[in-house]
């Protein structure tokens, strides 16, 4: 299976779904993401809003203790 293939299968989450995901504030998310707690998320190359995927919230889970 290509990865264009495989990357088309992929389900992308905005910022506020992540957050709500998280158990925290939108504004929260950005500022951890600022304050490198968080890795800089993908980015829409249309409008530019930011893109996460299911595991990278896990990861986000696992970064904030919260992993399950």
């Amino acid at each position: 299976m290509s990865e264009a293939l495989f990357m088309k299968n992929v389900k992308y989450y905005s910022a506020e779904q992540a957050a709500q995901f998280l158990g925290i504030s939108k504004q929260t998310l950005i500022r951890y993401e600022n304050k490198r707690v968080f890795p800089k998320p993908r980015r829409n190359a249309l409008n530019g809003w930011r893109e996460y995927t299911e595991d990278e919230i896990r990861k986000l889970k696992t970064i904030m203790g919260r992993a399950r």
